[in-house]
């Protein structure tokens, strides 16, 4: 059953409800039990006493020692010594002016019956017990009980354990309260810190309670949402920046080329062949950063597998023409699963950072280590320090910018191949070599997928690249 009213209250006061609710299923319970039990208890207790005495009193007939009136322990004690006329022959003080308490008559094979009378003047009722005093038929009868105390007479006892139950229910929603409250405290100061949060500062976080319970872990969770956030938002807002300044480069040279051919006619060609230069740069820029924007949300329909060793080969014969000499080893079988068309991207940006830094030779070998596919591309040309090596994979980053834009790089290519790979679940990073850098891929290994007989030396072969 749906309760609109519930949602509307606060987690605090939600817990101190359900709490109460369940405090009450537990204790109205426990308060019918206690009344049960405690009734039994106190009638088992004055039926014990009854037969007690009612034992003394039929000793004292066959005794003849008997008394009348009867002196009993206690004033409120009912007696009476009844014949099989219905005569009472003995009475105590306080049940001499009554007439027989009972018709009930103790069984012959049974001498003691326990009953409750409740014909007592005032409408009260007494626990009885009938003790015949012999096993001749004329035998009298004892009747011998006590009138019922007040607080099982009445509800008495009902009112006190309902007024227990109410106490021990709201001292246990008072407790709940503070608690949920305290417990709630660092959520609440969380939700506080988060508000004060401006889009434009993300380098604040929240105060991380101590421990490992739910809320510290909430806490660090938090923090660490709020880093990835910092970090994707500065490298959004320096990715706008670099973007705006590599297209107005292009755009820039083509307003100038256009420009500076007006007053001169006969130099048309040259501006024409400029602006033509900067326009296909920019569409080289626009290109990538479209690229880009799709990795990540290729339809899954679109994975299959791919031998990583023919993917290589391929790209590698349509540059055997080139000026550099492409070194390839390939071990067969190497098969992921992936989108060819970037993987195959990632192979064309890696081979053409290689060639722009390249001296004499570029190195491509594809091999296997463990579960992964392992991809590496090197060349002979400078290496990469190691304070950059993280660096060159960033957007629009480059270590001889001038040389780059001479030679139409966009500054995406390395940004495009390690989105790619990750994409990929796979990891690219520069590895140290004797000569030159390496560039080394590696991605997960197709299911089902068994690795060759002979072992690939990965490590093999050197690369740079100083941008992309």
């Amino acid at each position: 059953m749906s309760l609109p009213w519930l949602r509307e209250l606060s987690i605090h006061a939600r817990l101190t409800l359900i709490t109460t609710v369940v405090a009450l299923l537990v204790l109205i319970p426990l308060g019918v039990g206690a009344d049960y039990g405690i009734r039994r208890a106190v009638s088992a207790h004055m039926w014990d006493e009854s037969r007690q005495l009612a034992s003394k009193i039929a000793a004292d007939v066959r005794e003849g020692t008997l008394r009348n009136p009867i002196r009993t322990p206690r004033p409120a004690e009912l007696i009476q010594v009844v014949t099989p006329s219905r005569q009472v022959v003995a009475a105590s003080a306080s049940a001499r002016d009554l007439p027989v308490i009972s018709p009930r008559w103790p069984r012959p094979d049974d001498r003691f019956t326990e009953f409750t009378a409740c014909n007592l003047p005032g409408g009260k009722c007494a626990y009885m017990v009938a003790l015949r005093t012999g096993t001749q038929p004329g035998a009298p009868v004892v009747f011998a009980g006590r009138q019922q105390p007040v607080i099982t007479q009445t509800r008495l006892l009902e009112l006190i354990l309902a007024g227990v139950v109410a106490l021990l229910t709201a001292v246990i929603a008072w407790v709940s309260w503070k608690i949920a409250g305290r417990a709630l405290r660092p959520v609440e100061a969380i939700r506080s810190q988060l508000a004060a949060i401006s889009g434009s500062d993300l380098s604040s976080r929240v105060l991380e309670p101590p421990g490992h319970d739910e809320i510290a872990r909430l806490a660090r969770t938090v923090n660490e949402a709020l880093a990835r956030l910092e970090r994707a938002v500065t490298q959004q807002r320096q990715f706008a920046a670099d973007a705006s300044h590599e297209l107005r480069t292009p755009i820039t040279g083509i307003c100038a080329q256009l420009e500076s051919a007006l007053p001169h006619p006969d130099d048309h060609p040259e501006a024409m062949k400029a602006a033509l230069r900067d326009t296909k740069r920019l569409e080289a820029i626009m290109s990538d950063l479209l690229f880009l924007a799709r990795i990540g949300t290729t339809d899954r329909s679109m994975r299959e597998k791919i031998d990583l060793g023919a993917l290589a080969t391929t790209e590698v014969n349509r540059r055997r023409s080139g000026p550099i000499e492409i070194d390839l080893r390939v071990t067969p079988g190497v098969t992921v699963t992936g989108v060819s068309t970037h993987l195959s991207r990632v192979l064309v940006n890696l081979l053409n950072n290689a060639e722009r830094h390249a001296k004499s030779l570029i190195t491509v070998e594809v091999g296997r280590s463990g579960d992964e596919a392992v991809l590496a591309v090197g060349n002979d040309g400078d290496p990469v320090p190691k304070e950059d090596r993280e660096r060159i994979f960033e957007r629009f980053t480059r270590l001889d910018a001038a040389r780059s834009r001479d030679q139409g790089g966009t500054g995406l290519g390395l940004a495009i191949a390690r989105e790619v790979i990750q994409a990929h679940h796979g990891s690219i990073r520069v590895e140290d070599t004797d000569s030159g850098a390496l560039f080394v891929a590696r991605i997960p290994i197709s299911p089902g997928t068994e690795a060759p007989d002979t072992d690939t030396d990965t490590d093999t072969g050197t690369g740079t690249g100083t941008e992309s």
